[in-house]
């Protein structure tokens, strides 16, 4: 396994069981509020969550009647807080964001958050989000920002580190990013002061 990816799940199997209520969850925690705003005027009848963690934004989506909910994350200890949160509620496996385990056009909205920067190869994990989106699906990716000269020096620092983190991006970046691997109507947006919200939608005709 990829060095960062080994990391990255050593340290969220260690943070799991506590990850709700302590302060290694506190920054995913603050986008939920922007996530389910953006989520609101859609119509969605299936939902992957990639980079799920422990399931709490899903079950905050289950509200919402008539879904079908999934989520994938690389840490097995995540997982079994999701199902035991879920249970039956959605589709959770432990697995590779560059390797999704559902077939193409499965699902109307991804959603991404707090865990694009661990990701080693993150035009893999486009490509494979866009494979499994349906024609005219929405993407909602919501991550780490900070300002230019302490993501620079965030960046070169980040491979040395013990929590399997890879790169902040800038708003340039991650809209690039998004737009090399086929998403259209991106539209980029501040989430609080350390974090942004993207959204982005799949081709109408794939």
């Amino acid at each position: 396994m990829d060095t960062a990816k080994e990391k990255s799940r050593t340290s969220f199997d260690r943070q799991a069981a506590h990850y709700d209520t302590s302060s290694d969850g506190a920054h995913a925690r603050s986008l939920y509020p922007y996530l389910l705003e953006k989520l609101g005027p859609l119509s969605y009848r299936a939902l992957l969550d990639v980079g799920c963690g422990t399931g709490e934004i899903l079950a905050q989506i289950t509200a919402r009647e008539n879904v079908t909910l999934a989520g994938i994350d690389l840490s097995a200890n995540m997982i079994a807080a999701a199902k035991q949160k879920l249970g039956e509620r959605a589709d959770l496996r432990v697995g590779d964001a560059e390797n999704l385990p559902w077939s193409n056009d499965s699902f109307d909205v991804i959603i991404c958050l707090d865990s694009f920067h661990h990701y080693p190869n993150p035009r893999k994990v486009l490509a494979e989000m866009l494979r499994v989106t349906k024609a005219n699906g929405r993407l909602i990716l919501g991550d780490l920002w900070t300002p230019p000269p302490v993501r620079q020096f965030m960046n070169l620092i980040l491979p040395l580190t013990k929590g399997g983190d890879v790169r902040v991006y800038s708003e340039k970046e991650i809209c690039a990013l998004l737009k090399e691997n086929g998403f259209t109507a991106i539209q980029w947006e501040m989430a609080g002061e350390s974090a942004y919200i993207v959204t982005a939608a799949s081709p109408a005709v794939k």
